[in-house]
């Protein structure tokens, strides 16, 4: 008991002497208005920080969170359902796991396939169709020639699909795309403002290991 007094006059001391000096050095022009800025900028950081962590449990905070672009780009599983903030360059990007690797992909409702590069075929162990018949993919640089594969698992926070089929091809460079086969999967899918929401039929635990 005796030490937890001691502890919290500390505390208390601390802080008085930090008022003392903080007021101390307003009195100097110069070294007061750097002060003043860093107690503002700490001060901002901390609302940002709460209003960030509060989002994930408070429907007040995370329309807050969404008005200012906090936490911008990361998903969140709120509920049934899997938010995912739109990005600086406008898309929707998601953090997917494929088998034992995390990939980030463009979800875009205009591709009909989901389409991954070789690098992540590869890293992910996924062998290709063999087949003597390419499947031709219209892409924004044209039509171009992708082999066919099959994923066993694609999960997206709580959102999780199987035996998905997808595209590979070199064609793509580093680019991944979860296209509307998987997006169909779903029991609903809408955009809310900059807000994309995924709704499964069946929720998964989210897992937050990272490779």
């Amino acid at each position: 008991m005796a030490s937890y007094l001691s502890a919290h006059a500390t505390l208390i001391l601390l802080v008085a002497i930090g008022v003392v000096v903080f007021a101390m050095l307003q009195r100097v022009p110069i070294v007061g208005r750097l002060v003043s800025l860093a107690v503002m900028a700490a001060s901002i950081a901390f609302i940002v920080v709460l209003i960030g962590q509060r989002a994930a449990f408070d429907p007040v905070f995370r329309r807050i969170a969404e008005t200012l672009h906090i936490g911008e780009g990361e998903q969140q599983a709120v509920g049934k359902e899997l938010r995912v903030p739109m990005a600086g360059d406008g898309h929707f990007w998601v953090r997917v796991k494929i088998g034992k690797i995390e990939r980030r992909m463009l979800v875009d409702s205009g591709a009909t396939v989901t389409a991954i590069s070789n690098d992540t075929a590869e890293r992910a162990g996924l062998i290709p169709d063999d087949t003597p018949f390419p499947m031709v993919v219209r892409t924004a640089n044209g039509a171009v020639d992708a082999q066919t594969a099959t994923l066993p698992e694609v999960r997206i926070g709580n959102v999780v699909a199987r035996d998905l089929p997808v595209v590979v091809s070199p064609a793509f460079g580093d680019m991944d795309v979860i296209g509307m086969n998987f997006l169909s999967r779903l029991k609903s899918w809408r955009v809310e403002g900059r807000t994309m929401v995924l709704v499964p039929h069946h929720p998964q635990g989210v897992s937050d290991d990272r490779t």
